[in-house]
């Protein structure tokens, strides 16, 4: 008679769902409190319990004259971010089109390549900083800052880019190239498509991460703050729940631009999965 096999979890299971919950509190507990005291009434505070609910702190955000212009570094990171993060796609596809073949120096190159990340974050704004200042260069938002920025982001693009250049098959450019094609055209119509859903990837991780940087524009950012460094200024002078509502408004902002990544990316596999079947 053949042994009957338990169905019953072993009591493991539970323990490790139990520290994964755990986990998943501590992580978004914070962020979910903020989002709720975002809402809280004209006359309460930045604490439990809540004095009604209200959008008022919202409107705060955006109303002239206040200690921290909001709206106007919101912009500057937007725009920073934005040149950050196509400056990150191009060399990220560049080097992982290059790095496909081993050439005198490539190891020494990547190596120099992604050593920022190892670095401390105010000594690699320090340096740049300093070096500007010894220069005689006047800090700026898309100087000093956009280097200090792609100090960050280059290395996070680089490995992504390897890894996705890393799993193309040569085999569609070797057939691209046997039906005439020239590098330009074998670069645009095969390489780049084939390519796209993780450069897709890599400019949206490259965007939140100039997003919400502090720690290397804050030396080099010069007279312009990004939102990051008017929200610290902001915490450092006042406290009231408009910081929660700042706080619920870029992550929303975040947010926004995982999923329209995650929908860019979903897009293109339906094409080609319809390519494939016609």
């Amino acid at each position: 008679m053949t042994a009957r096999i338990s169905e019953k979890r072993p009591w493991t299971f539970y323990v490790l769902g139990t520290l994964f919950g755990v986990y998943l509190l501590f992580l978004y507990g914070p962020m979910f409190v903020i989002y709720v005291l975002s809402f809280q009434g004209p006359n309460g505070g930045v604490t439990f319990p809540m004095v009604g609910t209200s959008v008022v702190w919202f409107k705060e955000v955006f109303q002239p004259g206040q200690m921290a212009d909001i709206p106007v570094s919101f912009s500057r990171s937007i725009a920073l971010a934005t040149v950050v993060s196509c400056l990150t796609v191009v060399i990220s596809v560049a080097a992982g089109l290059g790095f496909r073949r081993r050439f005198p120096g490539s190891a020494v190159l990547f190596y120099l390549a992604v050593a920022s990340l190892v670095m401390p974050s105010l000594l690699v704004g320090f340096g740049i900083g300093l070096g500007f200042q010894f220069l005689g260069w006047q800090p700026s938002l898309f100087t000093s800052a956009l280097g200090a920025q792609l100090t960050w982001t280059l290395p996070f693009g680089l490995f992504a880019m390897f890894a996705v250049v890393n799993r193309f098959n040569r085999a569609w450019e070797e057939a691209a190239t046997d039906l005439g094609a020239s590098a330009w055209q074998r670069l645009r119509y095969v390489t780049i498509p084939i390519l796209l859903p993780g450069i897709i990837g890599v400019a949206m991780g490259a965007f939140t991460l100039s997003y919400d940087e502090y720690a290397r524009t804050t030396l080099t950012i010069g007279p312009k703050n990004t939102l990051p460094l008017e929200i610290y200024a902001l915490i450092s002078s006042a406290t009231s729940p408009t910081l929660f509502a700042i706080g619920t408004l870029t992550t929303g902002v975040s947010f926004l631009a995982i999923i329209i990544t995650l929908l860019l990316v979903l897009r293109l596999q339906r094409r080609r999965a319809l390519i494939k079947v016609g």
